[in-house]
């Protein structure tokens, strides 16, 4: 089962700095059929003017995983930590016990991302942040890992939850292939360009929620980055 939500149809919030879409509630946006996604909780396709963005704000028990597509983000937090995210790299938070961070655009031009969350599996992990760069191609017909909390998993980034986020970027009639576990959920959004999912046609910047389908084949009309969340199909928070 795949089910599309295009791009015009997702939630909507907008000030004089930012500009957001909301794949799921979130914020001023509610929609009871549309809570999250097993343990993902949020997509939130963001666009944040020069000069501005999120200020100090807290955080608890949540993995943030942040995606910049256009522009650099800046990082901060009350842990010490400060770091630079540009285009074409990822991020992600641990937020546990609690953390205070800020996300701003300190460049010329508008900063594009996807900050996605992800339930964690329990309560009280020690927070922490990290960044890493976005594969510049898929390669070997499979997408690359980028977080994970998953066994084996170890190259990734960690989260604390069974589930993996999985990126690259496919040429025009590129195709690259995933196998999922039972009992999961996927979630895949392109960035640039339309994709097929196992014959189901996902435009730009759509949601595309799977489910009951363990094996996906993924084609590029064009050339786009391909974003894929595999998480359990409900949430288990201890």
């Amino acid at each position: 089962m795949i089910t599309v939500t295009p791009f015009d149809r997702l939630g909507r919030f907008r000030n004089e700095w930012l500009n957001a879409r909301h794949h799921f509630s979130f914020g001023s946006y509610f929609d009871p059929e549309k809570l999250g996604w097993g343990a993902l909780r949020v997509w939130n396709d963001d666009e944040i003017a020069p000069g501005t963005g999120f200020d100090l704000h807290p955080h608890r028990d949540m993995e943030i995983i942040t995606y910049v597509r256009q522009g650099s983000i800046t990082h901060r937090d009350n842990l010490g930590n400060v770091g630079e995210t540009s285009a074409g790299n990822v991020q992600v938070m641990s937020a546990g016990t609690g953390i205070v961070h800020a996300e701003e655009n300190l460049g010329a031009e508008p900063v594009r991302l996807f900050q996605i969350w992800i339930t964690p599996n329990r309560r009280g992990v020690q927070p922490r942040w990290e960044t890493r760069t976005f594969p510049q191609k898929a390669g070997d017909g499979s997408l690359r890992l980028l977080a994970s909390g998953r066994q084996g998993d170890e190259q990734a980034m960690r989260i604390h939850q069974d589930a993996a986020v999985l990126g690259g970027r496919l040429a025009a009639g590129e195709t690259v292939t995933y196998r999922a576990g039972a009992r999961r959920r996927l979630y895949v959004v392109s960035t640039d360009a339309a994709v097929e999912i196992n014959g189901t046609k996902v435009p730009a910047r759509a949601g595309a929620g799977i489910a009951e389908e363990q094996v996906l084949t993924i084609t590029a009309d064009g050339s786009t980055d391909v974003v894929l969340v595999d998480v359990p199909d409900s949430e288990r928070l201890q």
